[in-house]
């Protein structure tokens, strides 16, 4: 398999910022492509939300968005501070391996007996990994935290899968299952990260979160629908 990660803005940036993992599963016909992140909702409920969150922090000529505008735009969504704040309180560790991901979005699975459940990705680190602090340290250090660790040992997580229950809120990405930290989860398998391969290997290949196996369907949120496209129009630009 080849994974990613990634740091929201790109190495060299401050130490707070959402950290991506993404990663295919299967063969060609049956593969799933994962996209997951380090908060567990996003920024936005639409994308008409999504773009007006965008333009409200549009620089002005000093360099700054407007304050006003920004909390103007705030208090008319409250809810796309909820990933803001969700990464305030939860300040990541200082790898990329010790950093649990989430996928935000519902899938529709069905199993050999045609039930259909709602599931959501989880990717956590496992043994040691788990267990890291969460010390300060600059995005431009953590590929060479990774590469450390990779030439010490293997570094591993565990893919589960979070099951619904009745009333879950599956077309809202901005706002989490109840309970969901504590919550009935199957586990998937173990992904093992061996190598790091060349910055290049990674630039055609678009993780397409639409690219699914038999058995998931698509989240019927309208952030998911959006992302599909732009995935779309990313790999045809890359190639």
């Amino acid at each position: 398999m080849l994974a990613r990660f990634s740091v929201e803005g790109g190495f060299g940036t401050n130490d707070t910022l959402l950290r991506g993992f993404s990663f295919g599963l299967g063969s060609d016909g049956q593969r799933s492509e994962v996209c997951t992140q380090s908060a567990p909702v996003h920024f936005a409920r639409t994308l008409d939300q999504m773009l007006g969150f965008l333009r409200a922090r549009i620089p002005a000529p000093d360099g700054k968005a407007d304050v006003e505008t920004v909390e103007a735009f705030s208090v008319a969504n409250p809810e796309t501070l909820h990933q803001a704040s969700y990464m305030a309180a939860h300040p990541p560790p200082a790898s990329f391996a010790c950093t649990t991901y989430w996928g935000v979005h519902a899938f529709p699975a069905t199993n050999s007996r045609g039930e259909t459940r709602f599931i959501k990705f989880k990717v956590t680190p496992v043994s040691e990994q788990a267990t890291e602090p969460k010390v300060s340290v600059q995005p431009a250090e953590l590929l060479h935290d990774l590469e450390t660790r990779i030439a010490a040992r293997d570094i591993r997580f565990s893919v589960m899968a979070l099951l619904d229950r009745p009333g879950d809120p599956v077309m809202d990405v901005t706002i989490r299952w109840p309970d969901e930290d504590e919550r009935e989860a199957v586990r998937l398998g173990t992904i093992v990260i061996t190598g790091v391969e060349p910055n290049g290997a990674s630039d055609e290949p678009v993780f397409n979160p639409a690219t699914l196996a038999e058995g998931i369907g698509h989240p019927p949120d309208k952030m998911f629908a959006a992302r599909c496209a732009a995935y779309t129009i990313s790999q045809t630009t890359r190639r």
